[in-house]
């Protein structure tokens, strides 16, 4: 019991020190900032996710009397809730039910699918919650962009620099989302994998190519699509929606293509240079979310399963 005390008191410190080093300016900084969560998602996985909330808020608490509470409320909101929440869902399991015929003891645990919608829902209420801090309107957010960025990229006015400021204002949003879904992913996934090396994950790993959304997701996704071209704080809610929840289909597209691939002569080259091309230019990403969506809409991998008569495994 001490032991799971200190590891989540030292998990919420380092969290804190983390999340606090922005405001030193460096680089490194920016790092330390998005690996914020980390530290609380490995003691949520391996200790316990309440021990890492208790540590989460003492951390809060550390921010609060050196900065501000306004401080320590940012770190409540981006860091701690994603690491309790994110963690206890991960570790959330049930007995696996009789139609199944599972040995003695089986778990069924909660689906990866789901824990991507999640992370998809925290993206987009964290990127949201930043931008309130600008306004309560899409007007003034977006004035509030605008006077940030015009102070960054140039004192001066110039008809360039104005487009320039005009279109990143018109970006921000989603392109915030979108950082904020692939930085969750990453915790999440690195702190699953420090657990499993320390031998505390008591989980089994998952097989991601099995990984699909709940269907209502498509549903959702189309309705923020369809909110994004509204005007005011309406649009900026379906812009931040769509692109996380876009993210969430460039995973599961990534699982379709490597279900779709199982049998391709040369997968391990071809899975390789789809990532690099990925990594290096960003666009063919929108490739893997229509492979998703696309997935999601006509079952892709249950097809492909079907054609070469093999049962497809349990979805997770």
């Amino acid at each position: 019991m001490m032991i799971q005390i200190l590891i989540a008191i030292a998990a919420g410190c380092a969290s804190a020190l983390m999340f606090a080093s922005i405001v030193s300016g460096a680089l490194i900084s920016l790092i330390l900032f998005y690996l914020a969560p980390l530290p609380l998602m490995v003691a949520a996985l391996g200790w316990g996710a309440v021990g890492a909330a208790a540590g989460g808020l003492l951390g809060a608490a550390g921010l609060a009397a050196i900065f501000s509470f306004s401080y320590a409320i940012a770190f409540i909101v981006t860091v701690v809730a994603p690491a309790y929440w994110l963690g206890r869902l991960a570790m959330l399991a049930r007995p696996a039910e009789a139609s199944d015929a599972p040995p003695p003891g089986a778990l069924e645990w909660y689906p990866v699918g789901r824990i991507v919608v999640w992370l998809a829902g925290f993206a987009a209420l964290t990127t949201m919650a930043a931008m309130l801090t600008l306004g309560t309107d899409g007007a003034t957010i977006s004035e509030g962009l605008r006077s940030g960025l015009q102070r960054a990229l140039s004192p001066r006015d110039s008809a360039d620099t104005d487009k320039l400021i005009d279109a990143l204002v018109a970006v921000a949003p989603p392109a915030a989302a979108t950082v904020a879904m692939l930085t969750l992913t990453l915790n999440l996934w690195l702190a699953a994998k420090i657990t499993a090396t320390s031998g505390r994950l008591t989980r089994p790993r998952p097989d991601l190519r099995t990984v699909a959304l709940p269907a209502m997701t498509l549903a959702v996704l189309s309705l923020a699509l369809g909110l994004s071209f509204a005007g005011g704080i309406a649009g900026l809610i379906g812009k931040t929606v769509s692109a996380a929840l876009l993210v969430a289909y460039g995973l599961t597209g990534a699982a379709t293509l490597h279900t779709l691939t199982m049998t391709a002569r040369h997968r391990g080259f071809l899975l390789s240079s789809t990532y690099a091309l990925v990594l290096i230019f960003l666009w063919p990403a929108i490739g893997l979310m229509a492979l998703g969506i696309g997935d999601a809409a006509f079952g892709f991998r249950q097809r492909y399963y079907q054609r070469r008569s093999m049962p497809p495994p349990p979805t997770t």
